[in-house]
């Protein structure tokens, strides 16, 4: 039997176009459509968003070139540089390598969430001039919030290994242990400690 019509509720499959609406008025009258395929949920930096998204899209594409979180930087494209991190569900990943359609559900923080907190890590990352062009700086600053959401007293070796997948061309590495570490500093205050 062909079944070139398909219910899309039950998947149900029909030979006829008349026999598919017979069944979806009789069997689904009345209940919301189901969303299309590739319709994904994302929360970013606090708010929903619903889309759809083809399968080759990589979540840096959506939240960079579709919804204009630029913070986010493409330099590599090839899950190398770092510059494209964001934390996903609490643990930072390389957006450019990670396919948007399997992230829906997901509560997403970029660089603008970071900032938008007045977390210690951008005033401490500006006072201790761990940028030159800044094209690497948003990945080191999520990633080295990764850090501190799980970790409010890091010491040295453990912000170098947290920050070892970030590449930086102008060669700022010995100022980012210095930033993180006095940002941790002022987060354990504020929390008391």
């Amino acid at each position: 039997m062909d079944s070139s019509y398909l219910c899309p509720y039950c998947k149900t499959g029909f030979v006829d176009f008349e026999t598919l609406r017979s069944h979806l008025v009789s069997k689904h009258s009345g209940e919301p459509l189901p969303e299309p395929p590739g319709t994904v949920s994302l929360t970013i930096n606090g708010q929903p968003f619903k889309m759809q998204v083809q399968p080759e899209w990589t979540l840096y594409h959506v939240i960079h070139d579709r919804l204009g979180f630029t913070g986010a930087k493409l330099m590599c494209d090839r899950g190398i540089c770092g510059s494209c991190t964001v934390i996903m569900d609490g643990r930072a990943i390389l957006s450019c390598t990670t396919l948007a359609i399997e992230c829906d559900g997901k509560s997403i923080q970029t660089v603008e969430g970071v900032a938008g907190e007045n977390h210690p890590l951008i005033e401490e990352y500006v006072a201790n001039h761990c940028m030159q062009c800044g094209y690497c700086t948003p990945g080191f600053v999520v990633s080295a919030k990764n850090l501190l959401d799980k970790n409010a007293d890091p010491t040295e070796e453990e912000i170098r290994e947290e920050l070892a997948g970030n590449l930086c061309r102008c060669g700022t590495y010995p100022q980012h242990p210095k930033a993180v570490l006095a940002a941790a500093k002022k987060l354990r205050a504020l929390m008391g400690q």
